[in-house]
Protein backbone atom coordinates (compact mmCIF):
# COMPACT_ATOMS: atom_id res chain seq x y z
CA UNK A 1 0.00 0.00 0.00
CA UNK A 2 2.85 2.42 0.83
CA UNK A 3 4.51 1.62 -2.80
CA UNK A 4 1.87 2.32 -4.47
CA UNK A 5 0.89 5.54 -2.13
CA UNK A 6 4.51 6.69 -2.67
CA UNK A 7 4.35 6.15 -6.68
CA UNK A 8 0.71 8.24 -6.72
CA UNK A 9 2.45 11.30 -4.19
CA UNK A 10 5.75 10.97 -6.77
CA UNK A 11 3.12 11.20 -9.56
CA UNK A 12 1.28 14.15 -8.43
CA UNK A 13 4.07 15.95 -6.34
CA UNK A 14 7.06 15.13 -7.25
CA UNK A 15 9.77 12.60 -5.57
CA UNK A 16 11.20 15.96 -4.18
CA UNK A 17 8.12 16.73 -2.66
CA UNK A 18 7.91 16.44 2.04
CA UNK A 19 4.53 14.42 1.29
CA UNK A 20 6.30 12.28 -1.03
CA UNK A 21 9.22 11.89 1.71
CA UNK A 22 7.09 11.36 4.36
CA UNK A 23 5.58 8.53 2.05
CA UNK A 24 9.50 7.08 1.50
CA UNK A 25 9.79 7.21 5.52
CA UNK A 26 6.93 5.30 6.35
CA UNK A 27 8.20 2.98 3.84
CA UNK A 28 11.72 2.83 5.64
CA UNK A 29 9.55 2.15 9.04
CA UNK A 30 7.62 -0.89 7.29
CA UNK A 31 10.60 -2.53 5.74
CA UNK A 32 12.52 -2.21 9.31
CA UNK A 33 9.26 -3.67 10.76
CA UNK A 34 9.54 -6.84 8.21
CA UNK A 35 13.02 -7.31 8.33
CA UNK A 36 13.86 -5.93 5.00
CA UNK A 37 16.73 -4.17 7.04
CA UNK A 38 18.81 -2.79 3.40
CA UNK A 39 15.44 -1.63 2.23
CA UNK A 40 14.30 -0.02 4.73
CA UNK A 41 18.35 1.75 4.88
CA UNK A 42 17.64 2.93 1.17
CA UNK A 43 14.65 4.39 2.39
CA UNK A 44 15.63 6.60 5.00
CA UNK A 45 18.49 7.71 2.81
CA UNK A 46 16.04 8.98 0.33
CA UNK A 47 14.16 10.77 2.60
CA UNK A 48 17.25 11.98 4.31
CA UNK A 49 18.76 12.99 0.89
CA UNK A 50 14.99 14.41 -0.40
CA UNK A 51 14.25 16.66 3.03
CA UNK A 52 18.03 18.14 2.64
CA UNK A 53 17.22 18.89 -1.48
CA UNK A 54 13.53 20.35 -0.27
CA UNK A 55 14.29 22.11 2.60
CA UNK A 56 17.98 23.12 2.92
CA UNK A 57 20.41 20.92 5.13
CA UNK A 58 20.10 23.25 7.92
CA UNK A 59 16.10 23.40 8.23
CA UNK A 60 15.89 19.52 8.56
CA UNK A 61 17.09 20.02 11.98
CA UNK A 62 13.92 21.74 13.17
CA UNK A 63 11.36 19.32 10.75
CA UNK A 64 10.09 16.96 12.65
CA UNK A 65 9.57 14.34 9.65
CA UNK A 66 13.13 14.74 8.60
CA UNK A 67 13.99 14.50 12.57
CA UNK A 68 11.78 11.08 12.59
CA UNK A 69 13.75 9.54 9.73
CA UNK A 70 17.22 10.62 11.24
CA UNK A 71 15.51 8.92 14.39
CA UNK A 72 14.55 5.77 12.39
CA UNK A 73 17.87 5.49 10.20
CA UNK A 74 19.64 5.90 14.42
CA UNK A 75 17.41 2.70 15.14
CA UNK A 76 17.88 0.87 11.87
CA UNK A 77 21.80 1.34 12.78
CA UNK A 78 21.62 0.03 16.23
CA UNK A 79 20.03 -2.91 14.56
CA UNK A 80 22.13 -3.65 12.70
CA UNK A 81 24.97 -3.19 15.52
CA UNK A 82 26.38 -0.18 13.65
CA UNK A 83 27.14 1.31 16.84
CA UNK A 84 28.74 4.66 16.04
CA UNK A 85 26.60 5.29 13.33
CA UNK A 86 23.32 4.98 15.57
CA UNK A 87 24.86 7.32 18.30
CA UNK A 88 25.17 9.89 15.48
CA UNK A 89 22.02 9.92 14.11
CA UNK A 90 20.41 9.37 17.76
CA UNK A 91 22.56 12.64 18.53
CA UNK A 92 21.14 14.76 15.55
CA UNK A 93 17.94 13.65 16.03
CA UNK A 94 17.73 14.31 19.64
CA UNK A 95 19.35 17.42 18.82
CA UNK A 96 16.56 18.77 16.79
CA UNK A 97 13.72 17.43 18.98
CA UNK A 98 14.78 19.66 21.53
CA UNK A 99 15.10 22.44 19.56
CA UNK A 100 11.66 22.12 18.61
CA UNK A 101 9.35 20.65 21.14
CA UNK A 102 12.14 21.58 24.33
CA UNK A 103 14.48 19.20 26.28
CA UNK A 104 11.84 18.60 29.10
CA UNK A 105 9.49 17.08 26.52
CA UNK A 106 8.50 13.82 27.25
CA UNK A 107 9.38 12.15 24.22
CA UNK A 108 12.66 13.63 24.13
CA UNK A 109 13.36 12.69 27.90
CA UNK A 110 12.75 9.08 26.23
CA UNK A 111 14.97 9.22 23.41
CA UNK A 112 17.38 11.03 25.74
CA UNK A 113 17.36 7.27 28.07
CA UNK A 114 17.59 5.25 24.32
CA UNK A 115 20.50 7.21 23.34
CA UNK A 116 22.45 6.82 26.84
CA UNK A 117 21.72 3.21 26.94
CA UNK A 118 22.85 2.87 23.25
CA UNK A 119 26.31 4.97 24.54
CA UNK A 120 26.95 2.66 27.65
CA UNK A 121 26.19 -0.79 25.56
CA UNK A 122 29.30 1.02 23.16
CA UNK A 123 31.76 1.74 26.35
CA UNK A 124 30.55 -1.66 27.85
CA UNK A 125 31.97 -3.32 24.35
CA UNK A 126 34.97 -0.52 24.31
CA UNK A 127 36.05 -2.21 27.52
CA UNK A 128 35.45 -5.73 26.50
CA UNK A 129 37.93 -5.27 23.64
CA UNK A 130 40.44 -3.68 25.65
CA UNK A 131 40.62 -6.12 28.52
CA UNK A 132 42.88 -9.11 28.37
Amino acid sequence: MYERALRGYEKALGAEHTSTLDTVNNLGNLYANQGKLALAEQMYERALRGYEMALGADNITTYIPALNTVWGLGSLLKRQADFAKASIMYSKALAGYEKVIGPDHPRCQSMREIFQALNTMTERGHERQRSP
